[in-house]
């Protein structure tokens, strides 16, 4: 059984990783570097393939970005962008080379051929050209959409409007990265900076930015470049045979290839590379932060495929995180929904891996002890691809004056008083949700995707809501109207009507989505199903004894109180009634169909793997609605394991027990 703060916590960060993509695809204004991203993406992946029954179609890691902003006109890519998968040292390169290995049935002794490039830190765009002519640009977007950018990007100098040459094919779509040199970075800061202008944060920022700007004048003064490294799509009277010559035909047709490309047999030769450019990177005018690897041949990248976010000929082998020194200048409290307050330190600014760094989580108390920081420290500091962004260390022997770092007494939002958890090393501001900070964070929880999925509603207007008064909690949501929201900073009259549209589509849900919703500690999303499926209805949850709670073989204790005590709770009790008369409502599939529906009716049935045809919950849902049950172990009650791409240590302990092995396939087709 999944712990429930395990839940939450991949809850959590594909909340936070959704955040980052829209902020980072869609408005162009990152808050952390790609290293701080890498780690939080990783740690979510590391979850899922841990507990595979939480993989989701909607989680970032099936996903690539954000949706397109507004500003452009949307296009569709009919040939995905997809993004990459990650490694990080010589032994995850070796798995992969392993995977590659197995798909295509080669003895490991008969090395794979790859084609090895530069990954560029820049902004991910296709262009296509038809009859050898310039027709559209977009930007990447979530993979699937785009943004339609041809105004400015026919202002980079380097790409050509039409090819050269006569044997380009009629239609071609091709990939690259637009960059700012470091160098052009550089002189476009200095002069932004002497005329008071905007200046950027890194060159990735300012490229990216410098794409969606509505006038192509701006994007013309622009000090951008672009190399080109793949193909989408493209007519049939060109047919490649390898990855390595189709970049050499693009150069060959005028387009910009960057000149640093190897083609490697085998892994080692790959990691030759990978150093020879690690020694070059200080020397390069763009910035990079890894290399990509690519099974050269086509035919072998056809039957090797994809996953459902990357393809399986393909991985991103990134640089180690730079560590740096800096001074620990103060120490702060945040206070999150719960009311968990966490410290975070406040270090003297230091830029590390394309970003400046300022605040770093210092998770709890006992990891603040445990490193032994103190105001006034030097610390060594590092943004790494496989941990949270982090002070690694105190440098004890530059120690000279330091001051020791309490845990206040109050909240330092509402001035409630902080309690210390019991056998936990959380503490906890009592206000609830009177608390400002634990207010926001809740209605952010509130109008989340996995809860009640009102789009629109960010950060920043939450904030503004709150504290304009015009919404304390999440019934008052849906009073507000469209006069009140044209009131608020920055917010349209077509904005405000998007919004209020949202609001209102909300309301039709589903019970497992209006419990997430209500933020009941340690009921994650998979817990609100599990409560959905077993009370059949909201009343047989709110009326449940600690007793029957406890019934529900993934409740302990700990869930059973804290349910217990949310619909003991009157002011939770008038929220939900409140919600309920505004129109909330929601549909229980009835899983008393007739019997001859019901074909998994009494089977315990596990899931491992990577699915396909459907996501983690479709296959749960598809389970349970012909009445079985999922379980997230193997044992001698399992009636059958079904398995998917790459399945895990479930696969062996079935052979083991001798269960019955079914692949995804055969299973849909038999019980669909």
């Amino acid at each position: 059984m999944i712990e429930d703060k395990v839940k939450n916590r991949i809850f959590n960060l594909r909340n936070i990783l959704n955040n980052h993509n829209h902020l980072y695809y869609v408005m162009d204004t990152p808050e952390v570097s790609d290293h701080e991203y890498d780690q939080l993406f990783n740690e979510l992946s590391s979850l899922e393939e841990k507990f595979p029954e939480m993989k989701d179609a909607s989680s970032p890691t099936q996903n690539v970005g954000s949706i397109a902003g507004s500003a452009f006109n949307t296009v569709t890519h009919d040939v995905p962008m997809l993004s990459l998968e990650n490694a990080f040292d010589k032994e995850e390169l070796e798995r992969f080379d392993k995977r590659v290995h197995e798909k295509l049935k080669l003895p490991i002794n008969e090395p794979v051929t790859y084609s090895c490039e530069l990954k560029f830190d820049g902004a991910a765009v296709s262009v296509i050209y038809k009859n050898g002519n310039l027709m559209r640009a977009a930007t990447r977007g979530d993979g699937k959409k785009g943004e339609d950018i041809t105004h400015n990007i026919r202002t980079i100098e380097s790409l050509p409007m039409t090819l050269t040459g006569d044997d380009f094919p009629e239609y071609l779509e091709i990939r690259g990265e637009v960059f700012m040199t470091i160098s052009g970075f550089s002189e476009h800061n200095k002069i932004a900076e002497k005329n008071d202008e905007k200046v950027f944060i890194n060159p990735r920022n300012a490229a990216s930015g410098s794409l969606r700007q509505l006038d192509p004048n701006i994007t013309k003064n622009r000090p951008l470049d672009i190399f080109f490294f793949g193909i989408g799509q493209i007519s049939k009277d060109f047919i490649p045979k390898n990855h390595h010559e189709t970049i050499d035909n693009l150069k060959n047709w005028g387009i910009n290839i960057c000149p640093h490309r190897y083609i490697a047999v085998g892994i080692e030769e790959c990691l030759a590379f990978y150093e020879e450019i690690y020694k070059k990177r200080g020397s390069l005018d763009y910035d990079i932060d890894g290399l990509v690897y690519k099974v050269d041949s086509i035919d072998q990248q056809r039957n090797l495929g994809f996953v459902s976010r990357a393809p399986r000929w393909a991985i991103a082998h990134k640089f180690p995180a730079q560590e740096k020194y800096s001074i620990v200048e103060g120490v702060h409290f945040q206070v999150g929904r719960t009311g968990a307050v966490t410290p975070v330190a406040k270090i003297k600014p230091v830029f590390i891996g394309g970003a400046t760094i300022q605040n770093v989580t210092l998770h709890n108390m006992d990891e603040l002890k445990r490193k032994d920081i103190r105001i006034g420290d030097t610390v060594s500091v590092r943004r790494a691809g496989d941990v949270i962004p982090e002070i690694v260390s105190v440098i004890t022997s530059k120690r000279k004056k330091s001051e020791m770092v309490r845990m206040p007494q109050s909240c330092p939002i509402c001035g409630s008083t902080i309690q210390k958890v019991e056998s936990e090393a959380i503490y906890r501001c009592t206000g609830g949700y009177s608390c400002r900070s634990q207010k926001i964070e809740y209605l952010k929880h509130f109008v989340s995707r996995q809860a009640m999925d009102i789009d629109g509603m960010g950060s920043k207007l939450i904030e503004q809501l709150v504290d304009k008064n015009l919404i304390s909690t999440p019934d008052q949501i849906f009073k507000l109207s469209h006069s009140q929201l044209c009131k608020l900073d920055r917010m349209a009259s077509k904005s405000a009507k998007n919004i209020i549209t949202s609001i209102s589509t909300s309301k039709k849900t589903s019970l497992s989505k209006f419990l997430y919703s209500m933020g009941i500690r340690e009921v994650g999303l998979t817990m609100a199903d599990t409560l959905e499926h077993h009370f059949k209805s909201l009343e047989g949850i709110k009326k449940a004894s600690i007793d029957q709670l406890l019934e529900v073989p993934e409740i302990g204790p700990i869930v059973a109180n804290n349910i217990k005590n949310f619909f003991t709770d009157d002011s939770n009790q008038e929220i939900i009634n409140n919600l309920i008369n505004s129109g909330v409502t929601w549909h229980i599939e009835s899983l008393n169909k007739n019997d001859e529906k019901l074909l998994l009716k009494g089977k315990v049935i596990v899931l491992t793997g990577t699915l396909e045809k459907m996501s983690r919950l479709e296959a749960m849902d598809f389970i349970k609605y012909r009445g079985g049950k999922v379980s997230s172990s193997v044992s001698k009650k399992t009636d059958f394991l079904v398995i998917g791409d790459n399945p895990g240590s479930k696969l062996k302990k079935a052979e083991e027990l001798g269960l019955d092995i079914i692949d995804e396939e055969n299973f849909i087709s038999q019980y669909e």
